[in-house]
């Protein structure tokens, strides 16, 4: 069987430990599930969790949250295009904003609804990603101040998600001063400074964060311990996350291909492995995922022993060194994923995905797939 699995005791310890790591410093935190694909089951488990809000960057996801976790406060997690403010209104209560046009037709929408639609004013601070430029916010807030169904929730900021940019107190300093100018400027309270992630969950850890920052978006932290800065894991977190896939092929190899070796012709790069020479042997093992499937550069097997030798589109090919350690036909190889692994493994139509270890004693919800995914 080939499948990703979620471990929902591990998922828990991590969220535990992530709020306690928030009370500490006195913000909150939404965890935000874009790498689940809006997989219904897994949706559901984090109803279990005890946390209040959410947040991704899918509509199709948010509807699925809105389905499985209603009772949580869902954020719209990129800025809102013009057309899809509709839908944005119905299925989220928050949303990241940095366009004067995404302000006026979300103010519409949330009017026809009859709703009070909150924003985050997202301001650029160096990443150059998404961001209404320091100059112009006092202008931008006063637009969105005007508006009858829009409420200015917090200022907020994308570090580390497209440049690399490794969060300093300089760079977060200024969002507290301009959450503070806001509220002098229109005489309104604005709750939150809204400028962390999992990278400045990292920043946070070692004390290079600006006292204001007071709410955190957290994906990649919550669900696989990933320290973004040191890299490893985070103290007192792991990876939720395991990929499963059962052996076709067993057998021992030559470890160097025969004749002329391209770049061009292997689709996916896979030339011959680490550190070996022509006559070298070794066991392999063929196992039914490939890269349809998943990121396979990003799998780790759980056996130090072991590594990728490389994969097509529906096979990976796993060395297991002089040594097969009694696997054969049938059996499965386990990994360790990395955040590109899991994201395309749970979007993947191939992969079964299952959440495990659940205390499903709630309302007697069911956390199984009603069917499994086809190799």
């Amino acid at each position: 069987m080939n499948r990703v699995t979620i471990d929902l005791s591990i998922l828990r310890s991590n969220v535990r430990r992530i709020s306690a790591i928030m009370a500490e410093h006195g913000a909150t935190w939404s965890l935000v599930t874009k790498v689940l694909c809006g997989h219904p089951a897994t949706m559901r488990a984090i109803s279990q969790l005890g946390l209040d809000s959410l947040g991704d960057s899918r509509l199709a996801n948010l509807e699925s949250a809105a389905a499985e976790a209603p009772d949580m406060t869902r954020w719209y997690l990129r800025p809102p295009a013009v057309s899809a403010a509709r839908e944005i209104v119905d299925l989220a209560h928050v949303s990241l904003v940095t366009e004067l046009d995404a302000l006026d037709v979300l103010d519409r929408y949330a009017g026809r609804r009859g709703v009070m639609h909150r924003v985050i004013v997202m301001v650029e601070v160096g990443e150059l990603r998404e961001g209404v430029l320091p100059s112009a916010l006092i202008a931008f807030a006063r637009r969105a101040v005007s508006l009858r169904n829009l409420e200015i929730l917090g200022v907020g900021a994308n570090i580390g998600c497209l440049s690399g940019t490794i969060p300093t107190i300089e760079q977060l300093s200024p969002l507290p001063l301009y959450r503070k100018l806001i509220e002098l400027e229109f005489g309104l309270p604005v709750p939150y400074v809204s400028a962390g992630s999992s990278i400045v969950l990292s920043a946070l850890l070692q004390g290079n964060v600006p006292d204001g920052v007071n709410h955190y978006r957290i994906g990649e932290a919550a669900f696989l311990g990933t320290d973004l800065l040191r890299g490893g894991r985070l103290d007192g977190l792991e990876n939720a996350f395991t990929i499963e896939a059962e052996i076709v092929e067993i057998g021992e190899k030559n470890l160097v291909p025969l004749g002329e070796i391209s770049e061009d012709v292997a689709p996916f790069g896979t030339g011959p492995e680490r550190d070996t020479h022509p006559g070298e042997r070794a066991h392999r093992a063929l196992v039914g995922i490939g890269q349809l499937d998943t990121e396979v550069n990003g799998l780790t097997p759980i056996d130090p022993e072991h590594h990728v030798a490389g994969a097509s589109s529906d096979i990976a090919v796993v060395s297991l060194g002089t040594n097969r350690s009694g696997l054969t036909v049938g059996d499965t190889i386990r990994f360790r994923p990395d955040y590109s692994a899991v994201a395309r493994a749970m979007n993947s139509r191939y992969l079964k995905r299952e959440v495990i270890n659940a205390e499903d004693s709630a309302g007697g919800i069911s956390l199984a797939e009603s069917a499994p995914a086809r190799p």
